[in-house]
């Protein structure tokens, strides 16, 4: 029972025009964590000040911008291979920040004993799922009263004014929620390790080949913009191509000198194939001159 978080691949596709753009200016997955963040808390304060039903289309559009940057940041860590470990973190406290900021929005609305109840009780399936998440289950999402039911009794609050009678249901459906998950939990836990750890392996090593994907893509294009460019010759003709000098060897007759000149050499006596020459000092060219050796 998966609820309305059965839209949710539906309503990703949605959004994958806006996850490119974003990726392309690259902004961090953090950024739009902490702007799901602002969005429950507007929506909170449209709740609690302005009167039904004025108050139902500034919460509706701001809860509408909850969900859409919840299910942003993760999407978008994935596609540019930012995914860390401080990010999961992050984005865990701060969709439970977004639930209990939305619930503070009835604090003016209904007692507060139902308040505090219902903050407990809306946090609770995430809790559970987390939890299960640790033991080596998988994650467990959606339930009878999920986070985007919770934000569409929201709506019906600040569009009706019944206040009291929608926390209430908020708080008992995910009371439900969290024991729904527990039970799938439960059982999950209950199956042979293997199974839990191949369900486990598969999703990680799913993520790791997207983002090896991503990175050699990415390298792929800087090693393509770093290639040198030959300006005025065609690589592919003779007269392009960079012929390999000779290696540089003492040829008869000259002997690099310590200032870079070239010293005559005198020819010597060969022995073996090997040539043994010496520098030609003055007296000797002046010998060679006069004709005798």
């Amino acid at each position: 029972m998966n609820g309305l978080y059965a839209l949710k691949p539906w309503y990703a596709g949605r959004l994958s025009g806006l996850r490119r753009a974003l990726a392309a200016r690259r902004v961090s997955p953090d950024t739009l964590t902490a702007a799901g963040v602002v969005c429950a808390a507007g929506a909170a304060a449209a709740l609690a000040w302005l009167p039904a039903p004025a108050a139902a289309l500034p919460v509706a559009v701001l809860l509408a911008g909850r969900l859409a940057f919840a299910n942003l940041d993760g999407a978008l860590a994935r596609d540019t291979g930012r995914t860390t470990r401080r990010g999961a973190l992050l984005n865990e406290v701060g969709d439970r920040a977004a639930d209990l900021l939305v619930v503070a929005g009835f604090l003016p609305l209904a007692p507060l004993w139902l308040v505090a109840a219902a903050a407990f009780a809306t946090t609770l399936p995430s809790w559970v799922s987390l939890a299960g998440a640790a033991a080596g289950a998988p994650r467990r999402n959606g339930g009878p009263v999920g986070k985007t039911e919770r934000c569409l009794l929201a709506v019906v609050a600040a569009a009706s004014g019944w206040a009291v009678p929608v926390l209430a249901a908020a708080a008992a459906g995910s009371a439900v929620t969290a024991v729904v998950r527990a039970v799938w939990v439960w059982r999950a836990l209950g199956q042979p390790e293997t199974t839990v750890a191949a369900v486990a392996i598969e999703r990680a090593v799913s993520t790791d080949k997207r983002v090896a994907t991503e990175r050699a893509r990415a390298t792929e294009t800087a090693a393509e913009s770093e290639k040198p460019v030959v300006r005025g010759a065609d690589p592919a003709s003779p007269a392009g191509r960079r012929r390999p000098s000779p290696p540089s060897s003492l040829t008869l007759g000259s002997l690099p000198s310590e200032h870079g000149r070239s010293l005559p050499l005198d020819p010597g006596e060969v022995s073996g194939g090997i040539t043994h020459t010496r520098p030609q000092s003055p007296a000797d060219r002046g010998t060679q001159l006069r004709g005798t050796r």
